[in-house]
């Protein structure tokens, strides 16, 4: 709902004087919480019902975190802006540890992520990560509750709802690796609107979508779902860009890790640098852990 109204208030400082109605959806992602994403039909179980809003012209546009957004998208539907991104980093919340080395071995880590508990195994085996489900505020009450040691949330949620007094520390991207278009919004609409697609234009981020592009190229290269522990995360270098991948197994024991770069910062160069990474993963074996996506 934040980002929707986010949006809005974009849109209309755009558009001064247009009517902008937000409709409210609730999702079968947001509705199942006792299990995880994987085994109730992924990411794509948080956008479908916007999809079917829009199909039945009840919506002209839905607002995703860029992370839930399917890499290739059915015919009907089109992603036509990317906008600026907030923190694409992982964040670490506890009530009594100030960091993820200050846990002691036995503590419980809360996430709802395959690609976050991968590499906390991979990084502190000691560890207990369990599976945390619900929004973020859920998410904190059950932290706050006694049930975790700590969690681990996207820096950008907690940001963007004016909780990052409750982040602890920030994961760099050499130990948590993001998924790809973390901490991005995505805008869909049909994609036979082209007059709205102009209308959004304007939101778009060019340096975003850049990065993101070559980010979700690996995903989409890999065929990657969040049934695997599948991370991609590009910067800029200079002028051009840098891009790391990785895919681990489950349990962290193994992690396979490529990179690619470019001197310029074109989609071309983000498309072209993500299928190097994703071949350079598949290389190394990354069928293996990919089987089941």
């Amino acid at each position: 709902m934040w980002q929707a109204e986010h949006v809005r208030e974009l849109l209309r400082a755009l558009h001064p004087g247009c009517e902008i109605r937000i409709e409210g959806v609730s999702t079968e992602g947001d509705r199942i919480l006792d299990r995880a994403l994987y085994e109730i039909g992924g990411k794509a179980l948080f956008i479908k019902e916007l999809e079917h809003a829009l199909l039945e012209g009840r919506a002209d546009l839905a607002v995703h975190s860029l992370k839930d957004v399917p890499m290739i998208l059915p015919a009907p539907f089109a992603l036509v802006a990317v906008l600026l991104r907030e923190d694409p980093r992982d964040a670490f919340v506890s009530n009594r540890f100030a960091g993820l080395d200050a846990l002691p071995d036995g503590s419980v880590v809360g996430t709802s992520s395959l690609r976050r508990a991968a590499q906390l195994r991979a990084q502190r085996p000691g560890l207990q990560v369990r599976a945390l489900r619900g929004n973020v505020n859920t998410r904190l009450a059950k932290l706050d509750a006694g049930d975790y040691d700590a969690i681990v949330l996207a820096a950008a949620g907690l940001k963007r709802l004016g909780l990052a007094q409750r982040i602890r520390q920030i994961l760099a991207p050499t130990d948590c690796l993001p998924a790809a278009g973390q901490g991005a919004l995505g805008i869909e609409i049909r994609a036979d609107r082209t007059d709205l697609a102009a209308w959004l234009a304007p939101l778009a981020d060019t340096s975003t979508t850049v990065q993101v592009t070559a980010e979700r190229a690996v995903s989409r290269e890999l065929g990657g779902s969040c049934r695997v522990p599948l991370a991609a995360y590009c910067e800029p270098r200079g002028s051009g860009l840098l891009l790391r991948g990785r895919v681990a197994a489950e349990d962290g024991h193994v992690m396979l890790e490529a990179s690619a770069s470019s001197d310029e910062s074109t989609i071309d160069a983000a498309e072209r640098i993500g299928a190097e990474v994703a071949a350079a993963l598949r290389a190394q074996g990354a069928e293996k852990w990919l089987g089941s996506s």
